[in-house]
């Protein structure tokens, strides 16, 4: 029970994280262009109107992917309640690939966004 304890937490931080950050994202995020920190490509730091256009787009995704894999990941954690660490291990490392998955999944729509909205010099279109 205990590791399906710690597995079940550690499947829905990622999740977390990303309705966590999607917030942060959507209220402003990182104020100045930067490369240390937020949605960082090429095309979302051209200027401020693409970098804060792209935290609001990539917040809004976060946000709703982020709560829907929470849902996910809870339930399928919840499929193994009763089943033995090696079923709960494997469980784990298939949501948590998923989760990965979705996350880089995101930059897509976000950089389709960002090239419908914007030139190839940074301005609105």
């Amino acid at each position: 029970m205990g590791f399906w304890v710690f597995m079940t937490s550690m499947e829905l931080l990622l999740p977390l994280i990303m309705v966590g950050l999607g917030n942060y994202f959507l209220k402003g995020g990182p104020r100045q262009v930067n490369s240390m920190f937020g949605y960082r490509t090429a095309r979302s730091m051209k200027n401020e109107d693409t970098w804060k256009f792209a935290h609001r787009h990539c917040g809004r995704i976060w946000r709703r992917w982020g709560i829907t894999l929470a849902f996910f990941s809870l339930a399928v954690m919840l499929s193994t309640l009763d089943k033995g660490v090696p079923a709960v291990g494997r469980t784990g490392a298939i949501l948590s690939l998923m989760q990965c998955v979705m996350l880089v999944a995101s930059i897509f729509p976000t950089e389709w966004a960002l090239r419908r909205t914007f030139d190839e010099d940074g301005r609105r279109r």
